[in-house]
């Protein structure tokens, strides 16, 4: 099976960079393909403009001018490129350190622009069918708080509730499978001893990647929402809030 391992840190000898190289190197053992795209170290611009749509004229709409220049391939060809990968690809592991509840700018910029109408958006299916039905997603993430204040009772949330738009709202929106994502807590203060131990959680959810189970997340079209897309009155009945779309949710 082939992977695309994307992966957003500005320090090559950063802990995510060590899982990083780890990873890939079981999932080749695997025998999986992979293909990186590290966007620090290609200098990847995260920022859409019109000049990704080069037969874009008059007033920029981006979902139209990316629509058009998906269609006829008139794409920056470094979008291209990474859309190809994208494509090719049987699973999308996206590796990141936590940043204000969020993955940095730079891996935020690369979905921007990669996922343009057509291909993230805009086909007429979504939530859990799409273009990118059949792929599956691993989230690796890498934070400074400690495990236990990152779950649903601790401080910060539980990782699922803080990944939400990235689980639920990039992956499964465009039809991919989204797997219970891997957090690696306390990074700034980790040992080599802990780093050996989270490289080796790793490697064992890539052992399971095309086999575990992905978060329950309710299809669209599943019956579980009415026209107005709202969940209906006898699903999950008195929650409220984003586990109320997670049929696997615990409560």
């Amino acid at each position: 099976m082939e992977i695309l391992w994307l992966s957003a840190h500005p320090e090559p000898a950063s802990l995510t960079a060590h899982l990083r190289r780890e990873g890939i190197r079981a999932a080749r053992a695997l025998g999986h393909t992979v293909t990186e795209s590290d966007l620090y170290a290609m200098g990847w611009d995260p920022v859409v403009t019109a000049a990704d749509y080069p037969d874009h004229t008059g007033r920029l709409l981006v979902a139209d001018a990316s629509h058009q220049a998906l269609a006829t391939g008139r794409i920056a060809p470094e979008v291209h490129a990474e859309q190809e990968k994208l494509l090719r690809a049987d699973a999308l592991v996206v590796q990141f350190p936590l940043w204000w509840y969020g993955p940095p700018a730079i891996l935020k910029g690369w979905f921007d622009r990669v996922l343009v109408k057509g291909l993230g958006y805009g086909t007429g299916e979504r939530y859990g069918a799409g273009a990118l039905a059949g792929k599956r997603a691993l989230t690796v993430v890498t934070a400074g708080a400690r495990g236990t204040s990152m779950a649903p009772r601790g401080i910060h949330g539980s990782l699922t509730q803080i990944l939400w738009p990235l689980l639920h709202g990039t992956y499964f929106y465009t039809g991919m499978a989204a797997l219970e994502p891997l957090l690696v807590p306390s990074a700034d203060r980790i040992d080599a001893e802990h780093a050996g131990r989270a490289a080796e959680r790793l490697a064992s959810r890539l052992a399971t990647l095309f086999t575990e189970t992905p978060l329950a997340y309710r299809s669209e079209t599943g019956g579980d929402y009415d026209d107005d897309l709202v969940l209906h009155p006898h699903v999950a009945p008195g929650d409220v809030g984003l586990e109320a779309h997670d049929a696997g949710a615990r409560r």
